[in-house]
């Protein structure tokens, strides 16, 4: 067995939810999810086929985004993995919708920080063993820290 990290290649700002799931339904089921999320949603998604002609499924509403998603996907290259990238949406406004996805095992992460997928590989295929999703922290937040992260979060509309 050989372990394998990937960086996922991405815009700084774009954010991605990335998890597993088991069946080719995924991406009909999640592109169905995702267009309901709202009119201004741009989304790419990808799935690895894991058994068949084990190809990159590819859905979305923006083709630079489905790009993007396939791109990554292959660089994965872990069976029954799944990647979305979001445009117009941060992932905790779609993530309950994409969890409830029948077909959805689990999901790695859901950020807009740098992400490294962290995969073994065997004779067989390749495994997502888990992601690195931003960098350590590097302190405590002060009393001023905390001000600011409850202000952000108003602006943005989560807290009144």
């Amino acid at each position: 067995m050989e372990f394998r990290v990937v960086r996922i290649e991405k815009p700084e700002d774009l954010n991605l939810i990335l998890g597993q799931s088991h069946f080719i339904k995924t991406v009909e089921d999640l592109h169905e999810t995702l267009a309901q999320a709202g009119p201004h949603l741009r989304f790419g998604l990808a799935f690895c086929e894991s058994s068949g002609p084990r190809l990159v499924r590819r859905s979305g509403n923006d083709d630079a985004l489905v790009d993007l998603a396939v791109d990554n996907a292959l660089a994965i290259g872990a069976g029954h993995s799944f990647i979305i990238f979001l445009d117009g949406a941060f992932p905790v406004s779609v993530l309950n919708a994409v969890k409830a996805v029948p077909e959805v095992c689990r999901i790695f992460c859901a950020t807009a920080n740098p992400v490294e997928v962290v995969l073994a590989e065997t004779e067989q295929g390749r495994a997502i063993l888990g992601v690195v999703d931003g960098g350590s922290p590097l302190g405590v937040e002060t009393d001023a820290d905390v001000a600011d992260r409850k202000a952000l979060l108003r602006r943005f509309g989560y807290k009144l």
